[in-house]
């Protein structure tokens, strides 16, 4: 690995001259050198919005969703070859498995992502529609649509896979080219990941490129179309935010940023409890898992000040048994932090962390990692620090070496506790473990504030507990204040974050064409085949039927009773429902749900497959005895998922609005039908 990495710009891969060095974190030893030819960012943003905009709008919100899980498939194939290239970054194969694998299982839940939740087109319809007049010829209501811009990733150095994969996933779902710039540190890893993106064809042209290097003068060539993400440090992401022109076009900054993130030992935890080794076993996993380096690791540990003795001891004694060297060596648990110059910075940061703590572990002067020229590594042994009084000391606060480094700090009583974990001005995660349901009920509210995300953690989460510092795809990943105050992650919400939202006006029947969905007062295509009858392809949105009239009897509540065993009295006591504000006895909602498909299913063998639930369920005003119920349905939505059953047959989706009314037109139920539809076939 000692030619030159390149950068993949515009369609080639471009850099054959050295420049900087970049160095193993195990032995010191020279593995890549950057490129010195200069980067047209120029011709990277206009590739991007002449070529990649256009060839990634030619699929849709469906299609691309099946790009991402085709791709996820092929990287996790070849996934040996970025283990070892990982090895380079100090990284244990456990380290490994949460940058390379978490990355690809991040494309995977993007793909699912876009299956289950998003329309087939490019149009993404927000919702809900809203009356804007009173006649109901007049509405509006939100739509997403790509921006026809680029998004340019800054990512750190810490996780080279997946920091470019989680961001690359949702703007890709969302139809936006994106131009990826790792840092320098470990960017031999994003070019091995990027050229496997490259050979295995799947993206189209100008859908992703790649900087090696510096971004020049990137930024100045971005408008509001654009949007710049950000993961690193609060200073840097502080510099990059106030960029003149990000500012003057007010280009859209999303920025996660490291933080002093916490974990807080209730008050009604002690140490022959379960939860008592929980924090301690989470707080030194945090501590040793890729060496620390991680935005989300804990760097204040906030336990009772009765309990400080015991949990420092108990962290103290499983640090010692923490092997730390070449992750290549049998038995080693902890690698080296990405570089030199990581190292010199986290040893800048313990000393001044010591101006207001003690050292309860540090490795010692004996402290040497193990295996074959880790003296020239980038080791730093696991440091264990203890500030007496957090609430005077700023410093802890306020100071993160971003390594294996955390602070243990005394409390009082809870209220003091969430009052340390706020000092940490804006964190991404804090951990909370208790065994009682009304403290997590008390503090989470408060902590939520300051906080982008929090586990409870007990005995019983333990078990599945993905852990503190494990952003998830369905999860948003971000916090606020000194944490950057954006979002990443969190299912559909980040693909939102790429799209631009507008508010559409006019008449229902417009809004239903704008949309590609049904809406309410909407005009309706009524003819003489049944719409359960049309195969996916034929049925149109606004394809509807009107049913035939039912009136509701005695014998239809007593017999529906009957067979639910659902004998509630104010479908069988007449003295009581009378008492009612409804003044009768009323039939079971889910009565009038069952009726109403009696209306409209059509029994015969036919196109539609499936009823697989309903959405939106709603009972407008109740139905007595005597009321005659009528329904309409029609074909709210269509869904193509480029699927198929065993016999090669294709299916899609399709989402059916149902009003059910009552004798005076008047809407009793309300909701949405799910149901697979088969294709014709060839």
């Amino acid at each position: 690995m000692t030619t030159p990495l390149q950068s993949y710009i515009a369609g080639r891969w471009l850099g054959t001259e050295p420049a900087q060095a970049l160095r193993s974190a195990v032995d010191g030893r020279v593995v890549a050198h950057t490129h010195a030819e200069a980067i047209d960012f120029g011709e990277a943003v206009d590739h991007a919005r002449r070529v990649g905009v256009p060839a990634l709008l030619a699929l849709d919100f469906q299609q691309r969703a099946a790009r991402l899980k085709a791709l996820a498939k092929y990287l996790a194939e070849r996934k040996e070859s970025l283990y070892a290239v990982s090895a380079h970054t100090g990284a244990t194969r456990a380290d490994g498995w949460i940058d390379i694998e978490g990355g690809t299982g991040t494309l995977f839940a993007y793909a699912g992502v876009g299956a289950n939740d998003l329309p087939s087109g490019n149009l993404l319809h927000e919702g809900p529609v809203v009356p804007l007049g009173k006649q109901g010829g007049f509405a509006g209501t939100h739509v997403q649509v790509p921006r026809g811009g680029v998004a340019v990733h800054v990512n750190a150095f810490n996780f080279p896979v997946w920091g470019l994969l989680e961001k690359f996933a949702p703007a890709f779902l969302a139809g936006m080219p994106c131009i990826g710039k790792p840092a320098t540190a470990t960017s031999y890893l994003t070019e091995a990941l990027v050229r496997l993106i490259d050979e295995s064809g799947l993206l189209p042209e100008g859908a992703l490129q790649l900087v090696i290097g510096g971004v020049g003068d990137l930024f100045d060539r971005l408008d509001g179309r654009d949007v710049v993400t950000f993961t690193g440090s609060a200073d840097t992401a502080a510099t990059l935010r106030v960029h003149p022109n990000l500012v003057r076009r007010s280009v859209p900054f999303n920025a996660e940023a490291d933080s002093l993130n916490c974990a807080i030992l209730a008050p009604d935890v002690g140490p022959d409890d379960e939860e008592f080794d929980l924090f301690v076993k989470e707080v030194a996993r945090e501590m040793t898992v890729k060496a620390g380096q991680k935005c989300t690791a804990i760097r204040r540990a906030i336990v009772p000040r009765r309990h400080l003795d015991a949990v420092a001891q108990a962290l103290k004694a499983r640090l010692a048994k923490t092997v730390v060297g070449d992750p290549a060596v049998e038995g080693v648990r902890m690698g080296a932090l990405a570089s030199h110059a990581q190292v010199a910075d986290v040893a800048a940061k313990v000393a001044r962390l010591r101006e207001g703590a003690d050292v309860v572990h540090d490795g010692g002067p004996g402290f040497a990692p193990v295996g074959e020229g880790t003296a020239q590594g980038a080791f730093f042994a696991p440091t264990l620090l203890a500030c007496a009084k957090p609430l005077e000391v700023d410093v802890v606060h306020d100071v993160e070496a971003f390594g294996p480094v955390s602070t243990l700090m005394p409390y009082g009583d809870l209220d003091e506790a969430l009052a340390l974990a706020a000092k940490g001005q804006g964190s991404l995660v804090g951990t909370l473990v208790t065994r009682d349901p009304a403290v997590a009920a008390m503090a989470v509210p408060v902590a939520a504030a300051l906080h982008g995300r929090i586990l409870v953690l007990d005995r019983e989460a333990a078990k599945e507990s993905t852990g503190h510092g494990s952003p998830l795809p369905v999860l948003k990943h971000g916090g606020p204040g000194r944490a950057g105050g954006g979002e990443e992650l969190g299912g559909v919400r980040a693909v939102r974050h790429y799209l631009q939202r507008c508010a559409v006006q006019g008449s229902p029947s417009m809004l239903a064409a704008v949309t590609g969905e049904h809406v309410r007062g909407a005009r309706v295509r009524e003819g003489d085949v049944h719409p359960f009858r049309k195969h996916f392809e034929d049925l149109r949105i606004g394809d509807s039927l009107l049913t035939h009239r039912r009136t509701v009897t005695e014998a239809d509540i007593v017999a529906f009773g009957g067979i639910s065993g659902d004998y509630f009295y104010m479908h069988f006591d007449d003295i009581a429902a009378k008492e009612s504000p409804f003044g009768q006895r009323i039939a079971h909602g889910y009565f009038v749900l069952s009726a109403a498909a009696g209306l409209f299913v059509s029994p015969a063998p036919g196109p539609v497959l499936a009823n697989y639930g309903l959405d939106t369920l709603r009972f407008v005003k109740p139905v007595g005895i005597g009321d005659t119920i009528q329904a309409r349905l029609t074909c709210k939505r269509k869904t193509d998922r480029g699927r198929t059953d065993a016999k090669g047959v294709g299916q899609g989706v399709v989402a059916w609005d149902v009003e059910v009314t009552n004798q005076a037109g008047e809407i009793v139920a309300s909701y949405d039908i799910l149901t697979l539809v088969a294709k014709r076939g060839t």
